[in-house]
């Protein structure tokens, strides 16, 4: 079994194509069905289902697919380590990050990066932190930020602990108190983020325990659009206080949730035993300055 095959394989599951591989891998379409084909002759099993205009995953498929991503991302690690024993001068760090409060955290940590490490590339990955924790897992990435607690198959570092502000339009009767029970919502529709964002099961898990299920109103993935929406009058929304402060609005208050545990506590994670290349060291040791370096709240 070649690990040239298991890459083409992954990459027609995780780009939804043999065309989408191909471009991924640098690779005419035709070699990628080979490819495919070959595992598929060499393992006695059909990894894909190609009936339809979708290429599903067999059951055999889905293991090959789980066990391959973690070969190759041990592969990877492998390289990277005897790169570094050699004395690279260059490199890149495979960095994901979440949509919610990266601008703030993490982009003045870019240029002080860039302005040590010269010679390292970042490739950045977007996505909302449940996402980013898969692509960890399949070694997509080396290091990325989620909220805490992350499952035991990671390591992590703290990076921020913030109170989740509730957010109201500002003619609303809520609207003047100083602070406010998360029973006092019940009866108001909710705005959350898109599934796979990690601030969701904080609000629900807060809201389960003071003994309601929220009406959700709508979802997305843009702050600026959930402030809109609030500010319009469609429902209630969460941020973290940090940011709520920064994405002020005329029409919009933020007031603080007496409820424990609606806390957001941003940390950076790692494969728990994965291989941590000196840049995503480097990486950490400057969030571990930053971290240092803000007031205690």
């Amino acid at each position: 079994m070649e690990l040239r095959t298991l890459r083409a394989f992954v990459e027609v599951v995780r780009q939804g194509g043999f065309s989408q591989a191909a471009r991924a891998v640098f690779a005419t379409q035709s070699t990628v069905s080979k490819a495919v084909k070959q595992l598929e002759d060499e393992l006695g099993f059909s990894l894909l289902d190609r009936t339809g205009h979708r290429n599903a995953l067999t059951a055999a498929g889905e293991v090959v697919y789980r066990r391959a991503r973690v070969m190759l991302a041990e592969r990877d690690d492998l390289v990277t380590e005897l790169d570094e024993l050699r004395g690279l001068k260059r490199g890149m760090l495979r960095l994901g990050l979440p949509p919610i409060g990266s601008s703030t955290l993490f982009a003045p940590l870019f240029a002080i990066f860039r302005s040590r490490y010269p010679g390292i590339d970042i490739r950045l990955v977007e996505h909302g932190s449940r996402r980013l924790e898969a692509s960890l897992l399949a070694g997509e990435v080396e290091l990325a930020a989620s909220l805490l607690p992350v499952p035991d198959d990671f390591e992590w570092q703290e990076v921020r602990l913030e109170p989740v502000d509730v957010l109201i339009a500002a003619d609303h009767p809520l609207a003047g108190s100083d602070r406010l029970a998360l029973k006092a919502l019940a009866d108001l529709p909710f705005i959350l983020f898109d599934a796979g964002f990690a601030l969701n099961p904080i609000i629900l898990d807060a809201c389960q325990r003071a003994g309601f299920t929220p009406t959700i109103a709508a979802r997305s993935s843009q702050i600026d659009f959930v402030v809109a929406l609030v500010a319009a009058g469609l429902g209630v929304g969460f941020l973290p206080r940090m940011i709520a402060r920064q994405r002020g609005h005329p029409n919009v208050r933020n007031i603080g949730v007496e409820d424990a545990g609606m806390d957001w506590h941003m940390a950076l994670i790692w494969r728990r035993g994965g291989y941590l290349s000196h840049a995503a060291q480097a990486w950490l040791a400057l969030a571990k300055e930053a971290r240092a370096s803000q007031p205690d709240r």
